[in-house]
């Protein structure tokens, strides 16, 4: 098995993921009972749902990251939240290009 760690963006849009199925199945009403149930704000739910606004494929590249070695993790969530907020997926493929050429991954 691969040593090292799987990148937090990675985490972060696995649990986004589950998130989204736990509100989907009933299971919790809304995002305020995330945050409750989480311990975390209202607003960190929201920028951590906000992950699933990114085009399937890109989502799907985020999931296969390999795991980092050492050091810190060569795309962050910081990264990718412009991305997030564009809603045209031709536009966020553009930018992810972009950003893994920036980031080398």
């Amino acid at each position: 098995m691969p040593q090292g760690n799987v990148p937090k963006i990675t985490r972060l849009m696995a649990l986004a993921i589950r998130l989204k199925k736990l509100v989907d199945d009933g299971h919790v009403t809304d995002y305020a009972e995330l945050a409750e149930l989480g311990h975390v704000t209202r607003a960190r739910v929201t920028q951590i749902m906000n992950l699933l606004h990114i085009a399937p494929d890109i989502q799907e590249d985020i999931l296969f990251f390999p795991k980092t070695d050492n050091g810190r993790d060569p795309i962050g969530e910081r990264d990718i939240r412009s991305i997030c907020a564009i809603i045209d997926w031709r536009k966020q493929r553009a930018l992810w290009t972009q950003t893994q050429t920036q980031k080398q991954v």
